[in-house]
């Protein structure tokens, strides 16, 4: 061996050695060593990474919960929290838990919309563009006819397809088109048409691949930086949808100001930033616009499909809520509908076992540290809570893991209290949309679509059955930024009455 080979045999294992003296010196003296988690996760975040990827996260986390309790470390900076009352304080309005880079990265680096932004003050400001538009009366003034019209043309659809020759419909797909028109159509003034062709349009096909890049750089930085160059037409679809995103949003703009949609959503969020005195361009609606659809296509057409899959899973229950919908008539309203019991019960039940967004909502410790059930936690680290498993906290939800719909039901004059009705700190923690100052804004959105949607399909659709490749596996939900079915689909059939 020369004199040149001898060096650089030498400097890689000098380098070898101090990575590993670094790596094991960090773990050892690490601020949380003495929080309850597995052994590896003071050292690394690779595993933690690989759940991530393979959509296993929410799971992964709950089980260290149920091994370790309420506050577990999941990797070397990283607190996993879900006990009542630290929830509580990490989410309250004005809690100094903001948060931290997580959301700037999967957000388009352009513009820091209102879903990303860390600062409280302009969170609140931005924030504030949207809120008139998206409060429950406003939706009901300008919005509820367009939701009711798509979700009867859903509806339709998946008719079709259950009277098509091989008698099988994919519920979530129409749900997806259903939930993306709707909101596509808010926020833009006009509808994408997609029920109609049956399909996405290429705006969608752009946000969806854009998030997916972003998604990618987040846990792959090193693939984000070559994928670009990959000579694929995915690859660059991925990576360079920006452009074809703020062009469509720029003309959208342009559309919407020329016929003079004053209910657009972003119609609001340009008149109110007018009042603040501050500047808002055609890139800062678009991808605000864009943000907001992808926030509520996929979460909207997800639980949606759990919702009315798991009433379909039960046959005597699907009967209660077919017979409840009946009853109203073609003119129903979303207030008529709000007020359904059984149908809300069942709706409030698969949003505690079933919501879309059940993963974890990352925050950063403040400077001066926390202490979570007497455990230190120093300033910077990220302390994430997740839904999953605080729905399933047998202190506030009783048989947590039984489907109970009854347990959100007043009991009448009379009756026995349900035991295992919700507790007040159940009601407070109940967080399918998220908690605080930091609520999905287009909550309120949401609960229409499954309103009008989920009484539409049990009033044109009874009969209807889960198909034979609808089974609890293929519905095992996976965990990439929103749950999905692991078969990526949801199909059903209609029951055949006998000819004779």
């Amino acid at each position: 061996m020369g004199w040149a080979a001898s060096i650089t045999l030498a400097v890689t294992s000098a380098i070898i050695y101090i990575w590993i003296v670094q790596f094991l010196y960090n773990g050892l003296t690490s601020s949380l060593r003495r929080v309850p988690g597995p052994w590896y996760t003071k050292f690394t975040r690779l595993p933690l990474k690989l759940t991530i990827i393979t959509g296993e996260r929410v799971n992964y986390v709950h089980q260290l919960h149920l091994k370790y309790g309420p506050v577990v470390r999941i990797s070397p900076d990283e607190v996993a929290v879900s006990s009542y009352a630290e929830v509580r304080e990490i989410h309250r309005a004005g809690s100094p838990f903001l948060k931290g880079d997580w959301y700037e990265k999967v957000s388009n680096p352009i513009s820091i919309g209102v879903l990303a932004e860390k600062d409280p003050k302009k969170h609140a400001q931005k924030r504030k563009m949207f809120a008139r538009s998206f409060t429950k009366m406003e939706l009901r003034r300008n919005w509820e006819f367009v939701v009711k019209e798509k979700a009867k043309l859903a509806v339709q659809r998946i008719r079709q397809d259950l009277e098509s020759s091989n008698g099988v419909a994919d519920m979530y797909k129409w749900w997806y088109l259903f939930s993306t028109d709707t909101v596509a159509h808010l926020m833009f003034g006009e509808s994408f048409e997609m029920l109609q062709f049956g399909k996405k349009n290429k705006y969608i096909e752009f946000l969806q691949s854009s998030i997916t890049g972003l998604a990618i750089n987040v846990e792959l930085p090193i693939f984000g930086m070559i994928a670009p160059y990959i000579p694929l037409s995915a690859f660059q679809t991925m990576f360079r949808a920006n452009d074809y995103i703020l062009e469509y949003g720029h003309k959208a703009v342009e559309n919407a100001k020329r016929v003079g949609n004053s209910t657009a959503i972003f119609t609001e969020m340009i008149n109110e930033s007018k009042k603040q005195h501050s500047k808002v361009t055609d890139a800062d609606v678009s991808i605000e616009s864009g943000n907001l659809i992808v926030a509520g296509s996929d979460s909207t057409a997800i639980t949606l499909t759990y919702l009315i899959w798991a009433i379909l899973s039960r046959p005597t229950l699907q009967k209660q809520i077919e017979d409840e919908v009946a009853q109203l008539t073609d003119g129903y309203d979303d207030i008529t509908v709000e007020y359904l019991p059984l149908l809300n019960a069942v709706m409030m039940e698969s949003l505690r076992l079933y919501s879309s967004t059940q993963g974890g909502l990352p925050r950063v410790v403040p400077k001066s540290g926390a202490t979570f059930r007497g455990f230190f936690i120093p300033g910077g680290t990220t302390v994430s809570t997740q839904s999953y498993t605080i729905h399933r906290d047998p202190s506030l939800f009783v048989d947590p893991l039984v489907f109970d719909h009854t347990r959100w039901m007043h009991a009448r004059f009379g009756e026995k209290e349900n035991p295992r009705a919700v507790t007040m700190e159940g009601r407070l923690i109940f967080a399918p949309f998220g908690m605080g100052p930091r609520i999905c804004i287009g909550m309120y959105l949401a609960w229409m679509e499954l309103r009008m949607a989920t009484v539409e399909f049990f009033r044109q659709c009874r009969g209807a059955r889960l198909a034979p490749s609808t089974t609890p596996e293929s519905m095992q939900p996976l965990n990439f930024f929103i749950n999905v079915p692991k078969a990526g689909k949801c199909e059903i059939t209609m029951e055949r009455q006998p000819l004779f």
